[in-house]
């Protein structure tokens, strides 16, 4: 990936892209009851971004994307989902490109490729940050997790396109929840209710949680965990497995 930027830099034209259409990747992190989000910043300049890219000809759009969340996290075999395409036209701003690639000490011309409208394709992952290793590529200072409600500044519409994933994500969370593989094989129902009310940003009521959950037929209780304690030792649950 080091060098995939060069390579769109002196690439004038973008023979090997497809023309006008970019990938944007919201990386949600989770872990004991936080919920962030990967932001990478760029060299030099004071922009804030979320990781993306740009699709190569020869390349699926989802495969672009997988490329993209490796070269970020060094995951791969993890849930990513298509969520949104952004393609507003008031979207469309060169100049935040222009100060990347100048500050690269590359002044581009006016029809370098990187500097017109772009269509961005949403993807969005949630996974444990700790098992995640934020890597920067050349032309990023870093790429770090940061809590929802610190974030920096975003170029472009960033901040758009995370508020949209994250509607996507609550809304989607019991659907997706088996394939996130944020929980370990065997859990507590108050292991299941912290994630949702890290993700949801809200307290639940306990009863009506567990009724609910239940309810959605993904669930299978094995057995009572053994704490030492007395008869108040919660039960254990898995997902059922799906073919």
């Amino acid at each position: 990936m080091n060098n995939e930027f060069i390579k769109q830099e002196t690439n004038v034209t973008g023979e090997g892209y497809l023309p006008g259409l970019a990938i944007d990747t919201v990386i949600f992190g989770f872990h004991d009851d936080e919920l962030k989000v990967l932001i990478l910043s760029y060299k030099d300049t004071s922009l804030y971004a979320l990781p993306g890219g740009f699709v190569h000809t020869e390349e699926d759009v989802n495969e672009a994307a997988r490329r993209v969340l490796f070269s970020r996290t060094g995951l791969t075999n993890i849930f990513l989902d298509q969520f949104y395409v952004f393609g507003d036209k008031s979207r469309y701003d060169a100049s935040s490109l222009k100060t990347i690639m100048k500050a690269r000490g590359f002044t581009p011309p006016e029809d370098h490729w990187l500097l017109k409208r772009f269509v961005s394709v949403g993807y969005y992952a949630l996974v444990d940050f700790t098992k995640a290793i934020p890597t920067p590529d050349s032309i990023s200072d870093s790429c770090d997790w940061f809590s929802l409600d610190k974030l920096p500044p975003l170029m472009q519409d960033h901040q758009q396109i995370i508020d949209k994933a994250l509607q996507t994500l609550q809304a989607n969370l019991d659907h997706k929840l088996i394939g996130f593989n944020l929980l370990s094989d065997d859990f507590t129902m108050g292991d299941l209710q912290r994630l949702y009310e890290t993700v949801l940003n809200k307290k639940l009521i306990r009863a009506a949680f567990q009724r609910k959950m239940l309810g959605l037929g993904i669930l299978e209780r094995i057995a009572k965990k053994w704490t030492g304690g007395a008869h108040k030792a919660p039960y254990l649950y898995r997902f059922i497995a799906r073919d």
